[in-house]
């Protein structure tokens, strides 16, 4: 169980938008051009919408490996955490060195508290690729989980030395800090997250834990 009753916010990676990527717009109906609608409307926070663009991608092209990874990441904001890791299964099915769909599924397998193997598939994508941040970010998640504050630190400072600004990566630290009994550290990093983060209930969640560590 995650310890306090703390939630433990992670991240999701998105395979970038073919549009950002490409010098013309791909034709209409094609899998890219469905892919490109999709990445659109999951930024916009239409993930239902999103996921059925993503299925007509993979209906047009089902080794189209990009689709899945970022259908995953759909449905897991739509907390279909099961289907998340299926997408993320045929993913590495398709390509085993896609470090972001290990990194996803590990998303979802902390979501479940399913933390070992979550550290799995986190350790997996780092060897693929040690500058995947969210890796890091998702492990230190559920090292926060199994109760290894001291090894969650650690995932939280690799982070931070490839992005210092990396919200996430001071939350988790700060909960790891919180564990281990350091409520300076962990106050400091809290409050370090809430002038990173552009998100109102994280930084409530943050200014409570403050609240709460003040008050010891």
């Amino acid at each position: 169980m995650i310890q306090h009753g703390i939630i433990l916010f992670m991240v999701m990676s998105l395979v970038i938008t073919g549009i950002l990527t490409s010098c013309s717009a791909p034709p209409e109906g094609s899998a890219v051009w469905y892919f490109d609608r999709a990445y659109e409307m999951a930024a916009k926070g239409r993930f239902e919408e999103a996921v059925s663009e993503y299925t007509r991608a993979i209906d047009v092209d089902p080794a189209m490996a990009r689709a899945y990874i970022n259908r995953a990441a759909a449905y897991a904001s739509l907390e279909k955490y099961d289907q998340s890791i299926a997408d993320c299964a045929k993913a590495i099915s398709l390509d085993s060195e896609l470090a972001l769909a290990y990194t996803n599924r590990a998303y979802a397998y902390n979501a479940q508290g399913k933390y070992e193997l979550a550290v799995s598939d986190c350790a997996r994508a780092i060897k693929i690729d040690r500058s995947i941040a969210e890796a890091y970010i998702n492990r230190a998640g559920a090292y926060i989980g199994l109760g290894k504050a001291h090894l969650a630190v650690a995932d939280s400072n690799k982070a931070l030395e490839i992005n210092p600004d990396l919200a996430l990566a001071y939350f988790h630290r700060a909960l790891a800090y919180k564990d281990m009994g350091m409520k300076d550290e962990a106050i400091a990093d809290f409050e370090k997250f809430i002038t990173l983060t552009s998100d109102p209930v994280l930084s409530e969640t943050a200014t409570y834990e403050i609240d709460q560590l003040s008050k010891e």
